[in-house]
């Protein structure tokens, strides 16, 4: 049953807050109102969003002009060498690019959206807005309320990802970037680099009709200089624009004039290809500051433990022995010692890697049940440009590398025609992601974890689970309470995420080496410590991570957080039917 302590926000209401004002450089720039996109039942949206949209941009806007002065601070570079290099100070200038690029909210069509809309420092590069890590799930487009259907995934250490590859021996796929793996790095090497690709001509993210806009979009940017020294004089400023491109680059991608073209922008051959290398380079440019220091450092303190300088707690010590033993944690999530999994077996392995990256690099299907609060189920109808999201509604399943690897809807086209044979074995497997921020606040919201003050955060590709708690308990438990039900109808007497775990959305391929760990309450709690540790930012402060001007949350407890949110999809499929016939029976 639907719980009754849903934010009720009525179709009225959010049309009045959700101007989707954006104030850039001096300069206002508005989606129609008329045209906001809310075909939301009550309660997926957050009251908050528009206020909240608000703050992400200003925080970006305020980090946007601090990277403006630290890029002019940088010396000029020496040119020498053969081939040419940026002696000196290429590296700086290269990520300070990325940066800028990074906190751009201009490039969208609305000029209300860029990479950090999704992915603040202070949230361990994910998703900074607690309300919607709470309700919506994936975050707003710049076509607003469009809305994706993954957990703004963080991209610390992303750049650490080698290309997506088959590893026929082990019968498994390793690497790659998103949830799903679909920026495989096939053209760049680099998946990072690919994967800074996607969201700005993704439907449901910045919504670019065209990779072109970008490059126009960078042509007037104030660092567009600072572009052309790093990727050569006229990359940007030689390219001939046709005449209506600030008119087709103020469209989003969707818009029903386009058709199924993916250039509307009618360049010259040579033009095109100018502006491809352009596109090419904003990846390039944005890997090599998600590589920098300035997002994934090592400067936690398990870091400053490996190296000496930190002596772990009671607390965190013991975690750390269960994340490499009985809880199996080290299996996927590598830090670079061995794993034992009995009493009987006794580590006597050495950290062999002083930087490990707490992954494997792979996929799996943990199993995790289907969230109905993924706002993409109920984009069903077409919006005020003739786009219609998700045609499939709660039909929809995601299938992650499977979908990729089938070029399936809501992914991309797969490269390798030779990986397609293998989707029946990676249905449901999504990104093994880092264990390294996870935990990664705030600093006046300094914990994931109810009673707080917390900083709301998601996990897993679909945000179900709420806190590192429900995490740990999750891979502990999920096969200890199993019930044949889906979110919001556990039976009574038992407690969603504490003793009911609904069925998976994927039952095929699941994970079996974790479900019934037989951990005590207590050792989940020390797991958590131990995943406590890996914030970065103890050794040296994380750059910008002071940037929150938000709230914090407080109350409750980490186990049953966010459980008042809980929703069934047959309660809310209930009532809009009911509504249906109501307002028929009215006429």
């Amino acid at each position: 049953m639907m719980r009754r302590s849903l934010t009720i926000i009525t179709l009225t209401l959010l049309c009045v807050i959700a101007l989707c004002m954006s104030v850039t450089g001096g300069k206002v720039s508005a989606q129609n109102p008329a045209s906001v996109y809310n075909p939301y039942p009550p309660g997926i949206l957050p009251s908050d969003l528009a206020s909240e949209l608000a703050r992400v941009q200003r925080e970006a806007n305020g980090i946007e002009a601090e990277a403006l002065k630290q890029w002019k601070a940088i010396p000029a570079p020496v040119v020498s060498g053969q081939p040419p290099i940026l002696q000196n100070t290429g590296i700086p200038l290269v990520e300070i690019l990325g940066k800028l690029m990074n906190y751009d909210t201009t490039i969208s069509p609305n000029e209300n959206e860029g990479c950090a809309s999704c992915h603040m420092p202070y949230a361990g590069f994910s998703g900074p807005i607690p309300t919607v890590n709470l309700y919506e799930i994936a975050y707003p487009s710049s076509t607003r309320y469009r809305a994706a259907k993954r957990t703004a995934q963080r991209y610390t250490y992303s750049s650490y990802f080698p290309p997506l590859q088959y590893d026929a021996v082990q019968g498994l796929f390793f690497g790659g970037n998103f949830w799903d793996s679909r920026a495989t790095g096939y053209l760049t090497r680099v998946p990072d680099a690919d994967q800074a690709q996607f969201p700005p001509v993704d439907p449901d993210e910045m919504d670019n009709p065209d990779t072109a806009c970008v490059a126009y979009k960078l042509s007037s940017a104030p660092y567009a200089p600072l572009f052309e020294q790093i990727w050569g004089a006229g990359s940007l400023s030689s390219i001939t624009w046709p005449a209506n491109v600030a008119q087709v680059c103020a469209l989003p991608e969707g818009d029903s004039t386009f058709g199924t073209n993916t250039q509307p922008l009618d360049l010259s051959p040579s033009d095109r290809t100018l502006a491809t290398n352009d596109y090419l380079h904003w990846g390039a440019s944005l890997s090599a500051f998600e590589h920098s220091l300035s997002i994934s450092p090592f400067t936690s303190k398990f870091d400053a433990f490996l190296a000496g300088n930190y002596k772990l707690t009671a607390d965190e010590a013991a975690g750390y022995a269960l994340f490499d033993g009985k809880g199996n944690c080290n299996s996927c999530h590598l830090d670079g010692k061995g794993t034992t999994l009995s009493s009987s077996q006794t580590d006597t392995s050495t950290a062999v890697d002083v930087t490990p990256v707490f992954t494997c690099f792979g996929s799996a299907n943990e199993g995790l049940p289907k969230n109905p609060r993924v706002a993409f189920y109920y984009e069903t109808s077409a919006d005020s440009f003739g786009f219609t999201p998700n045609p499939e509604g709660y039909e929809y399943t995601d299938y992650g590398l499977g979908s990729f690897l089938d070029s399936g809807f809501g992914s991309a086209p797969n490269p390798n025609s030779s990986w397609q044979q293998y989707t029946a074995s990676v249905l449901g497997q999504m990104q093994v992601s880092t264990a390294r921020d996870v935990a990664m606040t705030p600093a006046k919201c300094p914990t994931t974890e109810a009673p707080g003050p917390y900083f709301q955060k998601e996990f897993f590709h679909n945000g179900y689970i709420k806190s590192l708690k429900q995490l740990v308990h999750f891979y502990n438990t999920r096969d200890v309470y199993p019930y044949p039900v889906t979110s919001g109808n556990c039976p009574a007497g038992t407690v969603e995420r504490v003793t009911c775990w609904p069925e998976p959305e994927v039952p095929v391929n699941v994970d079996m080496t974790t479900g019934k760990l037989g951990l005590t309450d207590t050792e989940e709690n020390q797991i958590v410590a131990f995943l406590q540790t890996l914030t970065d930012g103890y050794t040296t402060p994380y750059p910008d991570a002071n940037t929150y001007t938000g709230t914090c949350m407080t109350g409750g407890n980490a186990s049953t957080q966010g459980n008042s949110t809980l929703i069934s999809f047959q309660a809310i499929e209930a009532a809009a039917k009911q509504e249906s016939h109501s307002q028929r029976n009215q006429h």
